[in-house]
């Protein structure tokens, strides 16, 4: 989460049963590298202590709006001023409404009111509460003046009835904190569609031929876009990941499926990063009942047939491809031959072996002129950062 790092975000609390989530959330902003000042309100305290941020977060808890004022430190001044985002979580109804008609009757909402900064809040409440005219008419006014609304979610409620107004998750505020953090920056107004994951090319109902890759590649290089103000699109085939927040998210199993959709998503792209491990062959028959042992038609030779070349098949003047070579021998031989055939500006080159299924990565980037470019081994969000560098310099002209 390298664009958290060094940021100053002001995390309010509002008072909810959610609000002891709210200390994960400020856990894994620390982690990130941000400093973090929380705001509680009263009735926040009721369901969780200041100590407890003040112990993860190792900065000052503010619950007052009365606190004393000194030569350096102005209060809800000074904290509104400081922050690079002010992120509310959970947001009871209260502090909702507060915020929409602008009242400043405690530290929290005096900082949002003082505050330039975006406003990002994700909602926690009881359903119909959430799905009150007056909260939803609040939350259309927080819209038009900018704020970024994340969930709720629907699920079981502290009532212990089931419905809409459980706070999200904090991997999704996280995301939706990222992609405001960096709606401005270098990639911004840019579209860039990400391939991600292997395919899954059906042999009968119950089986596939397929491969070892995790995603995790691909779905890195879509939260950097994302991370730098790009539009980004992840077509992807099965993984067990989460897709980044802000993605506009395209889940195929087939190469096929995968050719059509990355396909339709490139006619408007800027930049096309094909970073999906797509399986080579698929059975040239896929049976619709599931092949038995012993049975008389039972194969004993499966047939292959060739996939579709997804890079290759697409050129599109101004649209900047780049391709994903994996090798297990002679890996800059390979890597080059797969640039020039498939007409690339940049070609990621890297050990299969190493790398598909880790959480780490080899790789070189290799370029129609220069050198190849070989980093470190590194984590792979690491790698996606280094990409989109090399892409961004691509899209301005400027040498790689």
């Amino acid at each position: 989460m390298s664009i958290l790092k060094g940021t100053r975000i002001a995390l309010g609390v509002s008072g909810g049963i959610a609000a002891y989530k709210a200390a994960d959330l400020a856990s894994k902003l620390v982690q990130a590298g941000a400093t973090v000042d929380v705001i509680l309100t009263k009735h926040a305290t009721e369901f969780i202590q200041p100590l407890t941020f003040q112990a993860i977060t190792k900065q000052p808890v503010h619950t007052g709006v009365f606190e004393g004022w000194r030569e350096d430190w102005f209060g809800h001044i000074s904290l509104a001023h400081a922050s690079q985002a002010l992120l509310i979580a959970p947001a009871t109804a209260n502090t909702i409404a507060k915020l929409a008609t602008g009242l400043a009757d405690d530290m929290l909402s005096s900082v949002a009111l003082a505050s330039t900064a975006p406003l990002i809040i994700a909602p926690a409440m009881e359903h119909q509460m959430w799905r009150h005219p007056a909260t939803q008419a609040n939350l259309a006014t927080l819209r038009a003046r900018g704020a970024t609304i994340v969930g709720p979610e629907t699920g079981r409620l502290a009532s212990g009835e089931f419905g809409d107004g459980r706070l999200v998750q904090p991997e999704f505020i996280l995301g939706a904190l990222r992609q405001v953090l960096g709606r401005n920056g270098a990639l911004a107004g840019r579209k860039i569609v990400v391939s991600a994951g292997g395919t899954h090319e059906p042999l009968d109902p119950v089986r596939f031929l397929g491969n070892r890759s995790s995603g995790l590649m691909g779905y890195a290089i879509a939260q950097s876009a994302i991370d730098q103000g790009a539009d980004v699109t992840l077509v992807s085939g099965p993984t067990l990941l989460k897709p980044p927040y802000g993605a506009h998210f395209v889940s195929i199993e087939t190469a096929d499926e995968m050719a059509g959709a990355v396909r339709d998503a490139s006619e408007r792209a800027d930049v096309l990063i094909m970073a999906a491990a797509v399986a080579d062959y698929r059975p040239a028959e896929s049976r619709t009942s599931k092949i038995k042992k012993g049975d008389p038609d039972e194969p004993s030779v499966i047939e292959l047939t060739r996939n579709p070349d997804i890079l290759a098949s697409i050129d599109r003047p101004g649209l900047v491809k780049i391709g994903f070579a994996a090798e297990t021998d002679d890996l800059i031989a390979n890597a080059t031959d797969k640039l020039k055939r498939k007409g690339l500006a940049m070609i990621v080159a890297n050990d299969a072996v190493k790398t598909i299924g880790s959480d780490l990565s080899t790789a070189t980037f290799i370029l129609p002129y220069g050198e190849p470019e070989e980093l470190p081994m590194l984590r792979k969000d690491e790698v996606a950062d280094a990409i989109l560098d090399r892409v961004a310099r691509l899209l301005n002209g400027s040498n790689p």
